[in-house]
């Protein structure tokens, strides 16, 4: 059952006329446990909230594939603006952006060019932006820009790597000359078994190699999970082989496992929260749900109240 809901979900997450309609309807429907608002001010307070708590956060205005250049530029506006509002508030927060928001289906030289006015930004303010990994048919793509941008702008620029795709551990090993800043997930998209490992255990297995690899390599890891057990794991093997907490964050979802967040800085563990927002959040929404089916009584519980 749970995963004919979670098949369902990845279905619900690509219909353009169900995105439209969550548009309309606005961040109802319990969205907003996930999403920080559909205003950049309100992310803003939301990652002032988590900095009182000693949390830090990367905000990520939310959509994907535009069809439009038009729309392209939009969202590469707004990437800056996001800089622009962290660097004036003073608010701990790194950017994470997805390269088909910025026109890469259109033109990947166009989106280069826009990568490049948002990294010029980020550099002024010295501050960090990560390309988020979308799913496979886009993988290679990412990979070549990010390659092509962290020789142009260095530390500025991060990437991620999905641990249920079977060539990740050789895109790390490629990517281990670049000495780059990964943020490794276990991954979000409905892939073939062709690509991706078919079972939950392997995916699993394969993300702490990844971690443990990419730790090893004595690479900056950023460790997006709410899995106790990896959390565990990571603690574990970073006192024994002595590896500095510099050298690594934890990273959580807005609204998934807060008190952990707490408990995790409160250690002394750099804890990043990534913090999603604006009107185009129903494909991520759908993600969340799709991921952990058992969110679904929150949201019936929330509509009840509401």
């Amino acid at each position: 059952m749970e995963h004919v809901m979670r098949n369902a979900f990845m279905y619900l997450s690509k219909s353009r006329f169900a995105n439209r309609a969550a548009k309309k309807y606005g961040l109802r429907f319990g969205a907003k446990r996930f999403v920080a608002g559909e205003q950049l001010m309100e992310a803003v307070a939301v990652v002032r909230e988590l900095n009182a708590k000693g949390i830090v956060a990367t905000l990520d205005h939310l959509g994907e594939f535009t069809a439009t250049e038009a729309e392209a530029a939009e969202s590469a506006a707004y990437c800056i603006q996001t800089l622009e509002m962290i660097a004036a508030t003073g608010v701990k927060s790194h950017l994470s952006l997805k390269l088909t928001q910025l026109g890469l289906d259109l033109s990947p030289a166009l989106c280069l060019q826009y990568m490049r006015n948002i990294l010029n930004v980020a550099v002024k303010h010295r501050n960090f932006v990560r390309i988020d990994m979308e799913d496979y048919a886009h993988n290679e793509a990412t990979i070549r820009m990010f390659k092509q941008l962290r020789e142009e702008y260095g530390n500025a620029i991060g990437l991620v790597i999905q641990a249920y795709l079977y060539k990740s551990e050789q895109d790390m090993e490629q990517l281990s000359k670049y000495r780059p800043n990964l943020r490794l997930v276990k991954g979000a998209y409905k892939e073939s078994s062709t690509v991706a490992f078919p079972a939950k255990d392997q995916v699993d297995a394969n993300f702490l190699k990844l971690i443990e690899m990419h730790l090893d390599q004595g690479h900056y890891a950023a460790i997006a999970t709410h899995d106790e057990r990896v959390i565990q794991h990571v603690k574990h093997y970073v006192k024994a082989h002595g590896i500095p907490v510099t050298q690594y964050e934890f990273q959580m979802l807005y609204g998934i496992r807060v008190q952990d967040q707490r408990r995790l800085a409160d250690e002394g563990y750099t804890m990043r929260v990534y913090v999603p927002f604006g009107n185009d959040w129903y494909g991520y929404f759908m993600r969340r749900l799709a991921e952990r089916p058992a969110n679904v009584g929150f949201i019936l519980k929330s509509l009840f109240k509401s």
